[in-house]
């Protein structure tokens, strides 16, 4: 695997980062790679983190719905419907594209070079909204955890440097000073949960995070294609 300093040279401040070439049935194998551009999104982005579960390889859209859930361990209850606008926007985009579909004819999706690129500069990148530090630092190091390959631990250590420069800024006064403090308390309480994580993922359990796709079809799909047995919803296709 590679380290952190490898995967973001210099994270976050540039977008420098790496692109998982995916086989099916095979690991994330990266390479290096470097794209500079306008990522949308923002905390717990639902266009990024279905880019960064399809790294692990193609999928459908319900199948992403929970993949989502899983990884992220119940903390992202995201409406199917914004699952499926989301990928319509990622392939018009050009990060994503049409894989065909399942035997039953459920339109499967897969990332562009582009889409590999944006999901792992997000992944590797620290920053995060003012406000929305703790949830996206939580959700980023959830999802990292559970894909296959992924560098988790140089991950948690480029969070760790960041939460340690928040801790030691310079002291204020009035108001300024209380949510300087504000900040300070939640990064002594962000640095002992990242060490907390990274006691788990070094740990003996450590072989039980990352997985592949689950392949166990969900109660509800897309209704499939002419001749094969309908499902609950309607028909879709890939652009």
């Amino acid at each position: 695997m590679l380290s952190l300093a490898e995967l973001c040279p210099t994270a976050p401040e540039n977008h420098n980062t790496v692109i998982p070439r995916v086989r099916p049935g095979s690991p994330v194998l990266y390479i290096r790679y470097s794209y500079i551009g306008q990522f949308l999104g923002g905390t717990v982005s639902v266009r990024s983190s279905l880019l960064v579960i399809l790294t692990i390889g193609p999928a459908y859209g319900f199948q992403l719905h929970g993949e989502l859930q899983s990884r992220t361990a119940g903390r992202r209850t995201v409406n199917v419907g914004q699952i499926y606008g989301t990928l319509d926007r990622l392939v018009t985009q050009g990060a994503v594209e049409s894989a065909g579909t399942t035997a039953d004819g459920l339109p499967l999706y897969r990332l562009t070079d582009l889409g590999r690129a944006e999901a792992l500069t997000w992944l590797c990148d620290t920053g995060s909204p003012v406000g929305e530090e703790w949830n996206d630092l939580v959700d980023r190091v959830l999802l990292a955890s559970s894909l296959p390959d992924a560098d988790v631990l140089g991950i948690i250590a480029g969070y760790r440097t960041r939460w340690r420069r928040v801790g030691d800024g310079a002291a204020l006064t009035g108001q300024d000073r209380l949510a300087a403090s504000a900040a300070s308390a939640l990064a002594v309480a962000a640095l002992a949960w990242l060490d907390e994580a990274e006691a788990a993922l070094a740990g003996e359990a450590a072989g039980t995070f990352g997985r592949e796709l689950s392949h166990a079809r969900p109660r509800r799909g897309r209704r499939p294609a002419a001749g094969v047995p309908a499902q609950p919803e309607p028909q879709r296709s890939v652009q």
